[in-house]
């Protein structure tokens, strides 16, 4: 007989009293505050609703200690907190989550700070900012030195409070409510106090934003509050929507060691100790992580938690200590008062003591499934903060990330529901069939998370956890519907989940740590595992990483002398140009979200094609599931030829259809153009040739185009060579003087010298240029300089013809015996190739 399911609904009292609102925030941390606060102000006539799970305070947003991260320093960029982002998300992080969060996040830190919030200064008045784990610049700012989290929930608690926004306290909630196109219509809650809203009720809303904070009670030993049960993921998936990354769960590295077996919340010590100096060392005084990252003691989360457990394995020790000592009384107790009054509490004085600590479950990387507006799987359901995975943090949060992602998307899911103003219909009673976990098996299900599912993974460990919480569905008693049964359904529905993904990651990535898969594997894992859960169980999917471009297609591209992150880089800021705002809002707006079709990218023109990779790339990064090319860059193609054949969500199609065809069209075109020039020369001994007339950032594949059409390059960049022209033969006098000049300076780098008539030729040859371009010489001067240089005995030296060419002319110039022709209209003035995508349902 197998296991009872998962329960696909709580069972519950049918609710006794309903409330209406135009938008219901189920928690009230920075994200559900700001999604709140920041929607009340876009429309400030209709009615949003906070329900929290404890009182208003309370929750994990307050518990925050180190800060925010944000680009405040004029010395620091947003391309720098990128790049510290995506290498701490081990290649998983949606690069266009984190570019959103980094570039919009300052602009969302000042408003927070114009809603009241105080954050420390410096003498000069200036905001102080300071480095944590993963940091190359000091980019975090704090308050009250470690009470950062308490300072934010403040601001924000008493602007709600001031806003009229009303709101619900002690309210768990239960279950979403869908109308019957699958809609999310509001929620069920069970409100624990007294008056007209006690016990089980539904609010009716527009739209539903999930701010529940994270799960980390799920272990024995955690950073989290007693509330973070897991409540939003567990809603999440018994609505049916998509949950991703489940199995990278971060462990804090240094949490306070209060003793052997010590359970429940566990103080932290904020990774800004280290980042103001403190290190780490082991029972016998070793610094073990000087060496074992660049960074040291500052490296990111995962790494230093993996440091630790390996340096307790290896002692037989629980715990390690950190090193303040060298900080002072004074430093102590106004830049980290918190923390100093909590080890004091617990016996230890950092002043002069060492303090023990270990690892701990702190934060979810993964979480409910979101686009860049906060928008789930579910229409009208949104999620923000540590209960959504937005792709921000890939398989490591980096430190001080999560406060200003809770931010940033917090105020783009109040702009989206603003904009879309979405209008479900009433809700549908539920068919699926409910049921509870017996509250004594919450022990149990901690217990065997934190032995077999925490730090350190392996097969076995996990086969044993999966079986433990399988046997923790079963109970010999009929459960009775309250809120300890409640969490302990939902801490029972993410732990299965938590442990069903990291089993079946095969490899070592950020915070999933697989002791007998001990590599990272890019080859198989470059990806996430999607979870939903259905009347089956669970459904887990393996999706290839977004940003990851296909190793076939970067295999190709590299094959044909692309860097494979500059093609990247360059479909991003072209996604980003498209998908800054609302989206594909017309995609949106008229197709169903299920909906899936085919497509065929068709040549409108005869000519030559350039840039499929790239296409294919934009449509498998949105998520098309299938494409097939039907020509090659390179071929000559007629009109109504099928060049690439793609499949997928209609959606998904439409939205990347834009951007492939802006680069195929481009580079086609290019391709196309020299295809001609190459042709009006055949027979010659001439090559047709580029310049470094190109659009910004697009030289790389409009050279590659060139190529495609039978030509070939000339320099990439200003230092590949040195090509004197006539600027530079006026600035230093003479063609000679000029490359006696650049020899003497450069005197291993090839020269290369413009000419615009025989005596500077004369000049140029005297010197020992490799290259000369003839500027805008006629047909007849161009055969006298093939003869002129023909007759010296430099005669291997390269002609080039430049300017003043056209197509009608270009064989008579080849015919005189250049080597090349340069064409500079064939990156900067080619027309476009006309192609287009024809959808067939």
């Amino acid at each position: 007989m197998s296991a009872p399911a998962i329960p696909l609904r709580l069972a519950a009292p049918e609710p006794g009293w309903t409330a209406e609102a135009d938008v219901v925030v189920v928690g009230s941390g920075i994200a559900g505050l700001t999604v709140a606060l920041r929607h009340a102000e876009l429309a400030p006539t209709e009615r949003v609703m906070v329900v929290t799970k404890d009182v208003l305070s309370s929750g994990s947003t307050r518990w925050a200690q180190g800060g925010i991260a944000a680009v405040l320093d004029p010395g620091d960029t947003p391309d720098e907190h990128l790049n510290d982002t995506l290498l701490a998300g081990v290649g998983l992080c949606d690069r266009q989550a984190v570019r959103t969060m980094v570039t919009e996040g300052p602009g969302a830190l000042r408003r927070l700070m114009d809603r009241g919030a105080r954050f420390d200064r410096a003498p000069d008045g200036r905001l102080q900012l300071t480095r944590e784990g993963g940091h190359r610049r000091d980019r975090i700012v704090h308050a009250g030195g470690d009470a950062t989290g308490a300072e934010v929930q403040r601001a924000l608690v008493e602007a709600v409070r001031a806003s009229g926004i009303e709101v619900i306290e002690h309210a768990l909630v239960l279950d979403l409510l869908k109308d019957a196109a699958g809609r999310a219509t509001g929620v069920t809650l069970h409100v624990m106090g007294e008056g007209a809203r006690d016990g089980v009720g539904a609010v009716r809303a527009r739209a539903v934003v999930l701010a529940t904070g994270g799960m980390g009670q799920v272990y024995a030993a955690t950073t989290n509050p007693v509330v973070s049960t897991g409540d939003g993921v567990a809603l999440a998936l018994r609505a049916g929507a998509v949950v991703r990354d489940l199995e990278f769960v971060q462990f804090h590295p240094t949490v306070l060691w209060l003793g052997e077996g010590s359970t429940g919340q566990q103080p932290l010590i904020s990774e800004a100790v280290r980042g103001e100096g403190a290190f780490l060392v082991d029972h016998d005084g070793n610094r073990f992580m000087t060496g074992a990252h660049e960074l040291a003691d500052l490296a990111p989360r995962d790494v230093v938690a993996k440091a630790i457990t390996r340096v307790m394995r290896e002692t037989g020790r629980d715990h390690v200590f950190l090193d303040g000592r060298h900080f002072g009384a004074d430093k102590w107790r106004a830049r980290f008062p918190t923390i100093q009054a909590v080890c004091r509490e617990h016996g230890i004085d950092p002043v002069t003591q060492l303090v023990p600590v270990s690892p701990a479950a702190h934060y979810a990387s993964g979480g409910v499934r979101t686009d860049l507006h906060g928008r789930t799987s579910i229409e009208g359901l949104y999620a923000c903060g540590e209960v959504a995975c937005t792709g921000v943090h890939g398989a490591n949060r980096l430190a001080s990330n999560s406060l200003l992602e809770g931010l940033v998307f917090a105020e783009r899911i109040a702009e989206d529901i603003h904009r879309a103003r979405p209008r479900p219909g009433p809700p549908e009673r539920p068919a699926a069939p409910a049921g509870l976990i017996d509250p004594r098996a919450r022990a149990r299900i901690q217990g065997h998370m934190s032995a077999g599912a925490g730090v350190l993974r392996d097969r076995d460990s996990l086969l044993t956890t999966a079986g433990a919480l399988r046997d923790a569905r079963w109970t010999p008693v009929a459960v009775a519907p309250c809120t300890e049964s409640w969490e302990t359904t939902n801490l029972l529905t993410v732990a299965t989940v938590l442990a069903g993904t990291a089993a079946a990651r095969l490899e070592t990535r950020g915070s999933h740590w697989r002791e007998d898969h001990p590599e990272r594997d890019d080859h198989e894992w470059l990806g996430h595992l999607d979870v939903t859960l259905t009347e089956e169980g669970l459904h887990m999917t393996y999706t290839p990483h977004g940003d990851a471009m296909p190793r076939r297609l970067a295999q190709e591209l590299a094959a044909a002398g692309l860097d494979p992150a500059d093609a990247d880089a360059v479909i991003d800021r072209a996604l980003a140009e498209d998908l800054s705002e609302a989206g594909d809002v017309t995609s949106i707006a008229t197709i169903p979200a299920g909906q899936r079709s085919s497509g065929d990218m068709v040549a409108r023109a005869d000519g030559v094609v350039a840039g499929l990779a790239l296409a294919e790339a934009v449509f498998l990064r949105l998520g098309a599931t299938r494409t097939e090319r039907k020509a090659k860059d390179g071929e000559r193609v007629r009109k109504g030829e099928v060049l690439m054949t793609v499949q997928g969500p209609t959606r998904a199609l439409l939205t990347a259809e834009r951007t492939a065809l802006n680069l195929v069209t481009h580079l086609s075109g290019i391709a196309t153009l020299t295809g001609r020039w190459v042709e009006a020369i055949s027979g010659t001994r001439a090559r047709v040739r580029d310049s470094r007339k190109t659009l910004p950032g697009l030289r790389a594949l409009e050279k590659y185009a060139v190529r495609c059409g039978g030509g070939v390059n000339h320099r990439m960049s200003l230092s590949d060579a040195a090509l004197i022209k006539d600027n530079h033969v006026v600035a230093a006098g003479g063609v000679a003087q000029a490359f006696r000049a650049v020899r003497e300076r450069y005197p291993d780098l090839p020269i290369q010298v413009e000419v615009d008539s025989l005596a500077e030729l004369e000049e140029a040859l005297a010197e020992g240029a490799e290259v000369i371009l003839l500027d805008n010489f006629t047909v007849e001067q161009t055969a006298q300089a093939v003869q002129i240089t023909k007759n010296r005995a430099n005669a291997a030296v390269a002609l080039e013809a430049s300017g003043g060419l056209t197509l009608e002319s270009a064989r008579g110039v080849a015919e005189t015996g250049v080597d090349y022709l340069a064409v500079g209209a064939l990156t900067h003035s080619a027309p476009a190739l006309d192609v287009a995508l024809d959808l067939r349902g």
